[in-house]
């Protein structure tokens, strides 16, 4: 945590932070409910002067760890937002993705965190895993919305190198159709997709601070930040990052990096893609999907309408 409070330092400087310009915050990566709220008090009070009006701060959380106390403690530091990492109602899946909570668990958690006075709650489903079906899925998202949340992410499983499903690369199973199936679901209990694995009645600010291509402080080992054309990568490894918050990567992007960047990412999301940033050739062909109604052309800002084909709609622009 000194290490965090040493990386901000040397980051607000170095992004010319000034008073009340942060938009958001997000504390990521489902264990911050491990750590007490006491520790995050020195971060919380040398952010406090550059917190935005009506600022979204969030906290991810794991429903095994975030206790009543824990929940009241974040929300006294002005956490107004929780993310809860729940992956599935289904305690039998539960076990197959080695989440270290079940079921019951995940609901009382949520409803700890309205209790404690939490308006904006969201939590993560994942699909696409070996044993899903349609009574499974309908019967996560029965539960979910049975409880008092404002957003929902979904999210197909992935297999990364480096984890434990490595080994197991049988354990994802995505079919176009389950997915869309899924999709049309959620958009029937009334949230509306905002990115292709975003849904709710409430949007996250933060999200879509990514998506619009803004600037973003990347704090902590393994993250990842942006400052105009650069990013920044703090070291991965947590000893090294400890001795040293400051030995950061830098990449230098160049234009094709960002224009690609806003396309694929403007067409995954409600935010869209300005025709400024297109060259002829790439307007032509955003027009011709915009006959084909693939593309919806509205203030000069092309939308996609089925993310799901994002990517070849970006790899076609582009």
């Amino acid at each position: 945590m000194e290490a965090l409070c040493a990386q901000l330092e040397f980051e607000l400087k170095r992004f010319n932070v000034v008073h009340k310009e942060i938009e958001s915050i997000f504390i990521g990566g489902g264990t911050p409910s491990t750590v007490a709220p006491n520790l995050y008090e020195k971060l919380f009070y040398m952010l406090n002067p550059y917190l935005g009006e009506n600022i979204e701060i969030t906290s991810e959380a794991n429903p095994n760890s975030a206790t009543q106390t824990w929940l009241e403690g974040m929300h006294k530091l002005g956490v107004n937002r929780i993310s809860f990492g729940v992956q599935s109602f289904d305690d039998a899946k539960l076990k197959l993705l080695n989440r270290a909570h079940n079921s019951t668990q995940a609901k009382e958690a949520v409803f700890n965190a309205k209790k404690v006075g939490f308006e904006n709650i969201s939590l993560d489903l994942i699909y696409a895993t070996l044993g899903d079906t349609k009574e499974l899925l309908e019967n996560d998202l029965q539960t979910a919305f049975s409880l008092p949340i404002n957003h929902l992410s979904a999210y197909a499983l992935t297999i990364e190198e480096g984890t434990p499903f490595e080994k197991k690369p049988y354990m994802s199973k995505e079919r176009l159709g389950l997915t869309s199936w899924l999709f049309k679901k959620i958009k029937k209990f009334g949230f509306k997709q905002y990115e292709i694995s975003n849904f709710g009645s409430y949007q996250s600010s933060h999200n879509l601070g990514y998506w619009k291509y803004k600037n973003y402080i990347g704090l902590g080992s393994g993250a990842v930040g942006k400052l105009g054309m650069q990013r920044y990568y703090p070291t991965a490894i947590i000893e090294e990052y400890i001795k040293n918050p400051l030995n950061i990567k830098t990449e230098q992007l160049d234009l094709i990096d960002k224009k690609t960047e806003q396309i694929f990412l403007g067409l995954r999301s409600c935010v869209g893609v300005h025709k400024d940033i297109l060259n002829t050739k790439e307007l032509e062909k955003a027009e011709l999907l915009v006959q084909e109604k693939k593309l919806l052309l509205k203030n000069d800002t092309f939308y996609n309408k089925e993310y799901l084909l994002a990517d070849e709609i970006a790899l076609f622009i582009s």
